[in-house]
């Protein structure tokens, strides 16, 4: 089956689209060089514009020829094994599984935060009130990030040193805590504000600027 040369990513809003935002991070952190295919969510032409893409009805999706990858951590994945600027997966294999175990814990998980906190990149909203059930989401994922920077973190600022798919998986909650202000570990604020300077996420931050000022 032919595969082409350049992926093509299908993404929703970058100030809204959380799923959109992680294989997007993980393919630019990467350097690959990919296609962007906007698709302006919350209309009623979304869904059939998504649908000309993607059979599953969603985004993400990856185009690679006739073939389509609807799902961000398969994307993510893919991304780790075609990566041209380094690793995006650590190299030790426990490490390697911990990362995996981890953004896959992401990926399925913390309904309360997601539900409570929806993904809203430019705006502030301090000062929200977070349920107990949140509040437990916010434990678990600072515990994860202290767990995975004093195991695995030496030699970087990121979860496991340098910057990996777990970064990837983790940026839309490390939006959130900029967006929603919980109060948060030390070690968890640290994480935040590193992951929220990365280059990826600065020039996610800024396409997500530019479609809310020209409306696109």
């Amino acid at each position: 089956m032919a595969v082409l040369d350049k992926p093509i990513l299908v993404i929703g809003d970058k100030n809204y689209s959380s799923w959109s935002m992680r294989p997007w991070l993980a393919l630019t952190a990467g350097g690959i060089d990919f296609e962007e295919v906007h698709v302006k969510l919350r209309t009623e032409e979304t869904k059939a514009a998504i649908l000309r893409h993607s059979p599953s009805g969603t985004v993400p999706a990856m185009k690679l020829g006739a073939v389509v990858i609807p799902e961000s951590l398969a994307i993510c994945e893919w991304a780790a094994e075609e990566s041209r600027s380094g690793p995006l997966l650590p190299e030790d294999p426990v490490a390697r599984a911990v990362c995996r175990a981890v953004s896959a814990e992401m990926h399925s998980g913390f309904a309360s935060l997601r539900r409570e906190c929806p993904m809203d990149m430019l705006a502030d909203h301090g000062g929200h009130p977070f349920s107990d059930a949140c509040r437990v989401d916010i434990a678990r994922i600072e515990a994860i990030w202290d767990a995975c920077r004093r195991e695995y973190g030496r030699g970087g600022p990121y979860l496991f040193g340098a910057w990996t798919v777990a970064d990837a998986m983790f940026a839309p909650v490390v939006s959130r805590f900029v967006t929603y202000g919980p109060h948060l570990l030390p070690s968890a604020a640290d994480y935040v504000a590193a992951a929220s300077h990365h280059p990826a996420y600065q020039a996610w931050r800024a396409g997500a600027e530019e479609q809310l000022a020209t409306g696109c």
